[in-house]
């Protein structure tokens, strides 16, 4: 279906909770599957947040360093997903909603160098071969350096931008920046501040293709494991996070038909399969 990478920028826009929103309300078909990679290089922000710590160093995108050592990227990666779907009434998972979690210190972002590459390729080889969806957190500053490629292989590339001064200032070299590295780029809006969409487009040049509202106490839940209310998927946030979702894909899709008109978009390298 689609790879969709998120990018932000300095300002601390929300990158990893507005991905952690549009993972958990994504719309799935049966038998389809949602991943989160979290790629950002400088580091998890999930294993010690919304997941409190409790499941320590022993998945994540570090291992795969190592499996790459050992030729078994393919193989390896499968087993460095973690569950994060479960049914709100039945409390059981459906093993369709998972995350690749990223390095717990950005030091070992330097071993990653050869595994960017190759991870795009299996992001590709997934959503060809398997029709799932994959999201990639790049973080603040994961769209550029070695693990940028990411962003150039994905369909469609947004960045999460906060509609405050502060961060606009921000952004706008950053999107002037990634637009020349992978050409269009959306903008995903995060409607803390006082700028309209369109202004927030007048200034930044691109197209504001989907809006969050900021809303602090349900975004906890997903940046910092915050006890989570009743009805926490039918909040403001998560309602707006499935809207998105819809308007994400149809431009990924639009982007994609054309740039690849002929439908010629198959991965190439890396064989993988589904688990």
């Amino acid at each position: 279906m689609a790879v969709i990478a998120l990018a932000g920028c300095s300002g601390a826009p929300g990158v990893t909770t507005t991905a952690l929103a549009l993972l958990l309300s994504w719309p799935l078909e049966p038998g389809r599957r949602m991943i989160l990679a979290e790629c950002d290089p400088d580091g998890s922000a999930v294993l010690h947040g919304l997941l409190q710590g409790t499941l320590g160093d022993r998945y994540g995108l570090r291992n795969l360093s190592i499996a790459a050592r050992q030729g078994e990227l393919g193989d390896a990666f499968f087993r460095q997903l973690i569950d994060l779907s479960s049914d709100e009434r039945t409390k059981e998972s459906s093993r369709d909603r998972l995350l690749l979690p990223g390095i717990t210190d950005p030091a070992q972002a330097a071993s990653l160098g050869s595994v960017w590459k190759a991870l795009g390729v299996i992001f590709r080889g997934i959503e060809a071969e398997h029709g799932h969806d994959v999201l990639i957190d790049l973080g603040r500053r994961g769209a550029f350096g070695p693990s940028g490629v990411l962003a150039e292989q994905a369909d469609a590339v947004f960045v999460v931008v906060r509609n405050t001064l502060r961060c606009l200032q921000a952004a706008e070299g950053r999107v002037r920046t990634l637009e020349e590295r992978v050409g269009d780029v959306g903008v995903l809006m995060v409607n803390e501040g006082p700028y309209p969409a369109s202004e927030v487009q007048r200034v930044l040049q691109v197209p504001v293709v989907a809006t969050l509202p900021y809303a602090p106490k349900d975004a906890r839940v997903l940046s910092d494991g915050a006890e989570q209310p009743r009805h926490f998927t039918k909040s403001p946030l998560m309602k707006a996070a499935r809207t998105a979702t819809t308007l994400l894909v149809q431009r990924a899709a639009l982007r994609r038909a054309r740039l690849d008109p002929g439908g010629v978009h198959a991965a190439e390298g890396e064989v993988t399969r589904a688990r």
